[in-house]
Formats: structure tokens, sequence, C-alpha cells
């Protein structure tokens, strides 16, 4: 992609900002500022989200963007197509545009939709497509036309949590151990050691309502000096911290934890200071689900509904969804295990994938250029549906061949 060398210029974030509203840009860096202030995981997890607006925030200063790294030449170059694309508009088209771009900066939403829509424009254009951006230009329900040797295809371009196939939501974990910690600091100086609390949740956890009501089975727990807690929503279990020739290994604790209890452990260690009461103390928390995650089911939820509601059915159809909320750890595995392909795949065996020629799947790492394994090779993971007419296309051959 013609990304990778881009010399960011101070005007294009200058025009960026313009395009988002001077008022607006900088309000909404003053909320996520303070929901990221301090050093509690939901504080890094709004650093996390709101990586690409953080980004270009700080690039705004002059030495900062002289020092970029190519992550971040990326978003620059981005961040201009996006004013490129809004001096191409007519007035209500720009107006739909802002509309996009007022929505990503609203709540918990962010500009990763947008990006992810011109990324698949680009991504098109340098397989020797023409792009309209028939969303914006002319409220299609599909955002994109790519045309090719006189063959036309419609994309639609979708964005998919990867909360939606969790069971225990990683944001509500958040916001678990953050109320917990307080309580295991004073805990750790009455009783000093290496501890640890195995939570199995048959139920999951993704709402307020059950994290106020974990934190305080797990105080109630600790107070009483309990070793075991259980209930039809949740098994509680405190057992010495003990991991099975983590010495001989060499890993730190973290690394340690992630091998003994999975990928799909949510995780946390509270560690008392050295020096103060119960100095050298640790208190590890690890919380599974009852049902494996379901992420890669999620996203073909999302196909489904984009297939139905997104598409003409006159064109070939394109579905490029964007999963968000991974790590690279959680894209890897969804790959090797061919998880995501096998969801995809089902899918397209049924009536609902009638209209659909090809599933391209990325994630941030590809938004940010990650290289192999870390990002699918070529930029996304890519699957054809054979059974559609368009299959064997020649002229839509680089927007729909299977990438593996």
């Amino acid at each position: 992609m013609p990304f990778a060398d881009h010399r960011p210029d101070p005007a294009d974030l200058d025009r960026f900002r313009s395009l988002c509203g001077a008022k607006r840009w900088s309000s909404r860096l003053s909320e996520i500022g303070q929901r990221a202030a301090g050093s509690s995981l939901s504080g890094r997890a709004t650093q996390q989200r709101h990586a690409l607006e953080l980004i270009l925030a700080r690039l705004s200063d002059p030495s900062a963007l002289a020092r970029a790294t190519p992550a971040e030449r990326r978003i620059t170059a981005f961040a201009k197509e996006a004013v490129k694309l809004a001096a191409t508009l007519p007035a209500p088209s720009r107006a739909r545009l802002r509309a996009r771009i007022e929505a990503g900066l609203t709540g918990e939403a962010t500009l990763v939709p947008l990006f992810h829509l011109l990324r698949s424009a680009a991504l098109h254009r340098a397989r020797g497509f023409e792009v309209a951006f028939t969303g914006l230009a002319e409220e299609t329900p599909w955002d994109l036309v790519i045309r090719r040797d006189g063959a036309e295809a419609e994309v639609s371009c979708d964005t998919v949590s990867a909360e939606e196939g969790r069971q225990v939501h990683r944001g509500d974990w958040y916001q678990l151990v953050d109320r917990v910690n307080p309580d295991l600091q004073t805990w750790l100086a009455a009783h000093p050691g290496r501890y640890l609390l195995k939570m199995t949740l048959p139920e999951g956890m993704a709402d307020a309502t059950r994290v106020a009501g974990l934190h305080r089975r797990i105080t109630e727990m600790l107070q009483a000096e309990r070793r075991q807690d259980s209930s039809a929503d949740a098994v509680l279990k405190l057992d010495p911290l003990v991991l099975a020739g983590a010495q001989a290994a060499g890993q730190g604790l973290p690394a340690q934890l992630r091998a003994q209890f999975g990928e799909e452990a949510h995780l946390a260690v509270t560690a008392a200071p050295k020096g103060a009461p119960g100095g050298g103390s640790v208190f590890v928390m690890a919380a599974r689900a009852g049902r494996e995650n379901a992420i890669a089911e999620a996203a073909a939820r999302r196909m489904e509904l984009a297939a139905a509601a997104r598409l003409s059915g006159r064109r070939p159809g394109i579905l490029s969804i964007f999963l968000d909320d991974l790590d690279r750890g959680e894209w890897r595995s969804l790959r090797e295990r061919m998880e995501l392909e096998g969801a995809a795949r089902r899918w397209m065996t049924g009536p609902a994938a009638r209209p659909v020629a090809a599933v391209a799947c990325s994630s941030r790492m590809e938004l940010f250029g990650m290289a192999p394994p870390d990002a699918a090779e070529g930029g996304e993971l890519r699957f054809r549906n054979p059974g559609h007419p368009a299959a064997k296309s020649p002229a839509l051959a680089p927007a729909i061949v299977s990438t593996n």
C-alpha cells in the first residue's frame, strides 16, 4: 500500500482536525484523557481503545511528528485520505462524512470504523480497482463500489467488537479488578504471601450488575477468610500461588500465568509494594467463563446481518469485516486455528450468503501495518464464496480470491 512510506505533513493533521471540528476534537481528547488518567486497568484499556485518536493528538506536536513511527505515519496517511475525500464530496455528502466522524467521537465509539473504510478503499485501489464512495455520495446501504475491467462489486465495511463473542467482557473484567485492587492491598498487608483466586463464571460477566455482585462476593470471602465460595453463577477458590517449572522456564509472571491458564483466561496481578506491610506479596486473579469465546461466530452473525441489509444483490457483494478489541495473540489464534475461516465458510454455505462473493476480515494489526504473523499476509484474511456466480471472475479476482 502507498501509506508505508508516507511522510506526514503538519498541515494535513490541521486539516483533519478542522474536518472533525476543532471544538469537538479538543473536547473529545479532553474526555479521553480524563478516562485514561491514572494507572487503573480501565484507564489503560481506554488508552488502547482510543490509540488512534491519541496518536493523532500526540503528533500535533511537530517534534513528535518528526519522530513518528511507521504505524503512526500510516494513521496520518489515513487522516489525509479523509481530508482528500471530503474535498471531493458535494455539501450533502460531506455532511454525511462529518456525521460519521461525529459518531466516532462520541461515547464509547472510535474513529476506527471510518479508518477501516478508508483503508478498504485504499486496498482496492492498490489492486487496480476504481473506487466510488457511494455510501457517502449516494446514501447507498453499501459503502463502496469497485470497478475493474468492466466488472463491478459492492463493498460493505462493518466493524465488530470482539466483546460480542466473549462470555466475560474484557471491559467488565477491568472494572472488577479496579474495584477489588484497593481491598487486596489492605488484605495482603494483613495476610502476607502468594495467592491465586480462581474464578469460574458459568454465565459469564457482561454487565455492571454482575461486576458489582462479584466484587461483593470477593470482598466478603476475603473478610471471612474463606477459601471457597460457590453458586450457580460463580465458583471462587483461593489457593496458594504455585506455578510448576516457573523458575526453570525463566519466564516473567504474566507469561507464566498465560501459559498455565490459556489465552481465554482473564488475569490480573496485585503486588504489595516492597517495604510496605506485606511487601513482596502477590495476589493473582484468574477468571474463565463456562464456555469458550465465540468471536468468530460473532463475526459470522454480523456477516449475515450485513448481507441482508447492506447489499443489493444486483452486483457481487464483498463484506469487509473489521474485528476490533482484539489483542495480537487472539487475532493470531483466530487465524492459525482457522476459527474465523471455519465460521465464514460455514456461513457461506447457507442461503443468506447468496449476494456475497467474498468475505474479508482484518483487525488493528493490519490497520497499523504490523508484519506477519501478527497481521494477516496481504493486509486481510479473505475467503471466496465458491457458490457465487462471480467466484471465477478474472476482473474481480484480486478482491475475492481467498488469501490462504
